[in-house]
């Protein structure tokens, strides 16, 4: 069962998720990440480290989330749905632009038809997942309304 991690403060935001995501590998998983802004500037770039298998793989490839700074962020463990279990398939996800990241546990029913939409307005997929759809479908609807309350509000419409 997949499992998420947030936390917005004044801490390293990548030790607290890596704690988190810790706290809830009882709960079985077959992958790990976490997506961190470096910083508050609306530009900001957000760094995301993925690892299949185990949480310790994650670990080793953040030095214990002290190689990815930044106040703000999410993890999450991944158990496969769509998609087989990789690098690439974990969450989080992120928008083509690299300004979105998303963490998503369930399934996304119409996720076919909603990344055939995005492909067609030339959107391009780096995962198999019904997640990644989500990613790219905010951050469309964003750049099409200019209002991240009117993107939600489209994305959960479809």
């Amino acid at each position: 069962m997949c499992g998420i991690v947030g936390y917005i403060g004044k801490e390293q935001a990548a030790p607290i998720l890596l704690e988190g995501l810790s706290r809830l590998e009882y709960r079985g998983y077959d992958s790990a990440g976490i997506a961190v802004r470096e910083n508050s500037a609306p530009d900001a770039k957000i760094n995301i480290v993925k690892a299949k298998g185990r949480l310790k793989a994650l670990l080793e490839k953040t030095d214990c989330g002290r190689s990815v700074p930044g106040l703000c962020g999410i993890g999450h463990t991944r158990w496969a749905t769509h998609g087989e279990p990789n690098d690439t398939n974990s969450h989080p996800h992120i928008s083509e632009d690299g300004k979105i990241a998303l963490v998503h546990n369930g399934i996304i029913e119409n996720y076919m038809e909603l990344r055939q939409y995005l492909q067609e307005k030339g959107v391009h997929f780096t995962s198999e997942t019904d997640s990644e759809v989500v990613a790219q479908l905010l951050d469309h609807f964003y750049k099409e309304t200019g209002s991240i309350l009117d993107a939600l509000y489209m994305v959960l419409h479809r």
